[in-house]
C-alpha cells in the first residue's frame, strides 16, 4: 500500500515509549473483534479497547488504512491472534512506529495443522497449510488467551493487576460453563449427523475438541477461492454421505454455499460466526454469545426433533 512508506517517516520518529501512568486508562488495540471482546472482558473499566477489524468483517483479507496505523501509534498495548491470521499486521505495526508491546494472545495454544477436509475426498490433492489460526473455536484454547491477556495487562498496568486477575478468573468460570454446554449440545446430535458444511475451514479446533466433522470449499483463509473442482467434490460428498445441512458464515458471500446446498440436496442450516462477532444488536455480540449462537444453529439443524 502506497501510504506505508510515508507513514514510517511521519510517525516512526515521533512516537514516545508507552508507560501507563498510575490510574490512567490503558489504551489497547486488538486486531479483530473476537480478540477485542476477550480483552474487554479481562480489562474491564481500566482498559479502553479499539479493534482494527470490526464486527461481521474478515480478518484474512483486511486492508488497513492510515487511521489504523494511528490507532497503533497511540496504543499502550497491542493484542494480536498470531498463527498467521493477520498477514497484514506486521507491516502495519512497523509502519505505525508504535512502541507498545505486541502480545500474541494465542501463545501456548496447542496448534493443529490447517487441512482442508474436502481435499482428501474426491479431488486427491493435498491442501495442507502450516497452522490453522482459528484457535478460539476451542473453548479450552480461549482459557489460554485469557491468561495471556491477564498477564500482559498486569505487566503494562501493575496498579490494576489484581483487578485483571479477578476478571480473568471470573471469565474463565464462564468459559468452563460454556465448554460443558458445547459438549452437552454435541452429545444431543446423533453421531451420523455430526457433519457440517461451512464456507471456509474455520472450525478445525472445534472439530478436534468436540467431535464434529467440518467440510469447507475454502481453506483456512478466505483469501483462497474454492475451485470448481473442489465445489463439485463437496456436492458429491453431500449426496454420498447425506450431509443434512450447510451453514453460512457471517463474513462470507452466501451465494456459493447456496449453490452447494441446492445441488447437494442439503438445507441451509442458518448463519454461524467463525472469524468475527456480530454487531452489538446481533446474536453474537460477544465471544460467549457467538459460541452459544453457533450451538443453537447446529442444534436446530442437526439434532433430532
Amino acid at each position: 500500500m502506497a501510504w506505508f512508506g510515508w507513514l514510517v517517516l511521519g510517525l516512526g520518529l515521533c512516537v514516545p515509549a508507552r508507560a501507563a501512568p498510575d490510574g490512567a486508562t490503558i489504551r489497547a488495540v486488538a486486531s479483530f473483534s473476537i480478540l477485542g471482546d476477550l480483552v474487554r472482558a479481562v480489562g474491564g473499566p481500566h482498559v479502553a479497547v479499539t479493534t482494527l477489524v470490526g464486527s461481521d468483517s474478515d480478518a484474512h483479507g483486511f486492508s488497513p488504512s492510515p487511521a489504523d496505523a494511528k490507532k497503533l501509534a497511540m496504543a499502550d498495548i497491542v493484542f494480536v491472534n498470531g498463527l498467521g491470521l493477520e498477514g497484514w499486521l506486521d507491516r502495519l505495526i512497523r509502519a505505525s512506529g508504535t512502541r507498545a508491546p505486541v502480545i500474541v494472545a494465542s501463545a501456548g495454544v496447542p496448534t493443529i495443522a490447517a487441512v482442508n477436509d474436502h481435499a482428501h475426498t474426491d479431488s486427491g490433492h493435498d491442501h495442507d497449510h502450516a497452522v490453522d489460526p482459528h484457535a478460539w473455536q476451542s473453548v479450552a484454547n480461549v482459557r489460554i488467551y485469557v491468561a495471556n491477556i491477564r498477564d500482559a495487562l498486569a505487566k503494562v498496568d501493575p496498579a490494576h493487576a489484581e483487578a485483571y486477575r479477578a476478571a480473568a478468573e471470573a471469565y474463565t468460570a464462564q468459559l468452563d460453563a460454556l465448554d460443558q454446554a458445547v459438549r452437552q449440545a454435541v452429545e444431543n446430535i446423533p453421531p451420523e449427523n455430526r457433519r457440517i458444511i461451512t464456507t471456509h475451514d474455520a472450525f478445525g479446533y472445534f472439530a478436534a475438541a468436540y467431535g464434529v466433522r467440518f467440510i469447507a470449499p475454502q481453506g483456512v483463509s478466505t483469501d483462497s477461492e474454492a475451485s470448481p473442482r473442489d465445489v463439485a467434490a463437496i456436492i458429491r460428498q453431500i449426496r454420498r454421505e447425506k450431509v443434512p445441512a450447510v451453514f453460512l458464515e457471517n463474513i462470507s458471500d452466501p451465494r456459493q454455499m447456496a449453490q452447494i446446498a441446492r445441488e447437494g440436496g442439503a438445507r441451509i442450516g442458518g448463519k454461524v460466526y467463525s472469524d468475527a462477532l456480530s454487531g452489538p444488536d446481533g446474536p453474537a455480540a460477544t465471544y460467549l454469545d457467538m459460541m452459544r449462537s453457533n450451538l443453537r444453529a447446529f442444534d436446530a439443524a442437526l439434532a433430532p426433533g
